[in-house]
């Protein structure tokens, strides 16, 4: 068997890897964060547009997010997706901009960020053994169709696992570094 056969399933799992690396940046942590808004979908025109589609995000400080739409119109939408969302910061609209406050992070939000972090963790690792099922059930229906040998499935299945252990523990890494992360805010 070539490598070719596995990139499909090697494929699905650096998107799996890269799926909790948008979720981990989209965790609030204490700092103003624009990747906070990239879950948030508004209605523009009938379609459901990330907010960063429709407004210009800025920084102004280290603990706040300005929120300026292009059409002011979009403000009140903009601002129910957010009081809607689990951001959990509630927005302070001036009739121009939208303003975000992001409070000091507590021990007990720390570990409630932790657990998030710790969830996403778990939910990628989950999908990567989904595909690694997925990877043994195709060779082994190839196999029962004669169209590869006892013997490539079995060497197929190896590369599968060992394929499946280094994408979790790349996510065992992430979730390390987020983990330290969170805990020196």
């Amino acid at each position: 068997m070539n490598k070719s056969d596995y990139a499909v399933f090697t494929d699905r799992m650096k998107k799996t890897i890269d799926v909790m690396q948008t979720n981990f940046a989209a965790v609030r942590a204490g700092r103003a964060n624009a990747a906070v808004l990239d879950q948030i979908r508004v209605d523009c025109y009938g379609q459901p547009t990330p907010v960063n589609q429709v407004a210009s995000i800025a920084s102004p400080d280290a603990r706040t997010l300005t929120i300026q739409p292009w059409d002011s119109k979009m403000l009140k939408v903009i601002e129910k997706a957010i009081q809607t969302s689990d951001l959990g910061i509630n927005p302070q609209n001036d009739g121009r901009v939208i303003r975000l406050a992001f409070p000091q992070l507590t021990e007990e939000r720390r570990k409630d960020l932790v657990k998030q972090v710790r969830k996403y963790a778990e939910d990628s690792k989950t999908a990567v053994r989904n595909i690694r099922r997925e990877a043994m059930d195709t060779f082994k229906k190839q196999q029962k169709k004669s169209e590869i040998t006892e013997d490539d499935q079995k060497n197929a299945e190896k590369d599968i696992q060992k394929l499946t252990d280094d994408y979790i523990a790349e996510i065992d890494k992430q979730l390390a570094k987020k983990e330290k992360e969170l805990s020196e805010i």
